[in-house]
C-alpha cells in the first residue's frame, strides 16, 4: 500500500494544471532578489538562473542573510524588487526578510501556498498557490507549485507537454531506480545553471526522508576533491544541461569507473530518465521524480517520512530581529 508522501507525489500533476490557469504577473525591476529556506531557498537559486536567462537581472539568498545584512549580497540598493517564497507563509526568516525590505523601502512579493498568509499580507504583493492538504513535512507539491509559478513570473512559457513529461519521468524512475538502491549508502546530486538549484533541492529531499548522506555540487566542480568519496556505496543523480551535455557525460563515464551508479536525468547512466524537454521546464518536470527516489530511498530503509526526525512542517523562531 503506497505511503501518504508517495501518494502525495504522484498525486501532484493536477495541481500544477490549476496553477497553470491562474493569473501570475510579470516580475521586472532593476534587481530582483529571491528569498527562502530550505527548499524555498533551493528553489530561488533556479530561479534566479531562470529570471537571468530570461533578461532580468536577479540573485538569490537565503531568508536570514537577507533580514539581517542585505549590503553583503548586493551593492546597489536602487531598484530593487525582494520576493520571498514560503509554503506556510509564516516562515520567520522569510517573512523577516519581507518585512524588513519594506522597511528599507524596496518592493516586495510574496509566493505561498497558504491563502492569508502572513507573508501574503506583509509583502506588496502576492501570489497564492494552493496545495495538496495531505502534504507533510517534507515540501513536494508545494515546491513544484512555487517553482512553476516562479517560472511563469520570469516570463517562461512553459510547454503544453509538461505535466505529461513529469507524469513520465515518474514512470521512468518507478521502472528503473529499485534495482540501483542496494548498498547505496552515500548520495550525489550534480546539475549546473538552472538544474543546480533543483539538484540541490534533490539532495535536501534524500536526507530529509531517507535520513542519508548527500551531498550536492555543480558537475564540474566535483572533480575537485568531493570525487574522493565516490566508491561502489554511491548512488549519483546527474541532472544534465543540454549545452554542457557531453562534459557531463564525462565525468559521469568517470564515476562509474570508480564504482558509482548514476541516475542521468536527459542524459546517459544506469538508468537514463528522458524528460523530452530541457532548460528550466525540464528541471521542473524532474522534480516528482526527485521527490519520489527520495521516498523510495527512505522506504528502502523502513523509515517514514512522514515524521522526518528533528523537523517540523514549519520553522518559526522565538525571537524576532
Amino acid at each position: 500500500m503506497p505511503t501518504i508522501t508517495e501518494t502525495v507525489i504522484r498525486a501532484q500533476l493536477p495541481y500544477w494544471q490549476a496553477a497553470l490557469g491562474q493569473v501570475v504577473p510579470r516580475i521586472q525591476a532593476r534587481t530582483v532578489v529571491l528569498t527562502g529556506c530550505g527548499t524555498s531557498y533551493y528553489l530561488a537559486q533556479s530561479l534566479a538562473c531562470a529570471f537571468n536567462a530570461a533578461g532580468q537581472n536577479a540573485l538569490a539568498v537565503p531568508g536570514a542573510e537577507w533580514a539581517r545584512r542585505p549590503e553583503c549580497y548586493l551593492a546597489d540598493a536602487e531598484g530593487v524588487l525582494v520576493v520571498g517564497l514560503s509554503r506556510s507563509g509564516t516562515t520567520s526568516e522569510t517573512v523577516q526578510a519581507i518585512e524588513t525590505s519594506r522597511k528599507r523601502g524596496w518592493k516586495t512579493f510574496a509566493i505561498s501556498c497558504e491563502p492569508g498568509s502572513t507573508i501574503l499580507t506583509a509583502a506588496d504583493q502576492g501570489l497564492c498557490l494552493p496545495t495538496d492538504p495531505r502534504e507533510g513535512i517534507v515540501m513536494s507539491v508545494s515546491a513544484s507549485l512555487m517553482y512553476l509559478g516562479g517560472l511563469r513570473m520570469a516570463g517562461l512559457t512553459l510547454p503544453g507537454t509538461l505535466t505529461a513529461a513529469a507524469a513520465s519521468a515518474l514512470a521512468q524512475m518507478d521502472e528503473g531506480a529499485d534495482r540501483l538502491l542496494p548498498g547505496r549508502r552515500h548520495f550525489v546530486y550534480l546539475g549546473a545553471g538552472v538544474n543546480y538549484g533543483i539538484a540541490t533541492e534533490g539532495c535536501l529531499k534524500l536526507q530529509e526522508m531517507s535520513l542519508s548522506y548527500s551531498q550536492a555540487f555543480h558537475p564540474m566542480e566535483y572533480r575537485h576533491g568531493p570525487v574522493s568519496l565516490i566508491d561502489e556505496g554511491s548512488l549519483v543523480v546527474m541532472l544534465y544541461a543540454q549545452e554542457t551535455a557531453a562534459e557531463e557525460a564525462a565525468l559521469v563515464a568517470e564515476l562509474q569507473a570508480k564504482g558509482a551508479k548514476v541516475i542521468g536525468f536527459n542524459g546517459p547512466g544506469d538508468l537514463a530518465v528522458d524528460l523530452g524537454l530541457t532548460g528550466a521546464a525540464a528541471a521542473l518536470a524532474a522534480l516528482p521524480a526527485l521527490q519520489l527516489l527520495g521516498e523510495k530511498v527512505a522506504l528502502s530503509k523502513n523509515i517514514n517520512s512522514e515524521a522526518p526526525r528533528h523537523l517540523t512542517k514549519v520553522v518559526v523562531l522565538a525571537e524576532e530581529v
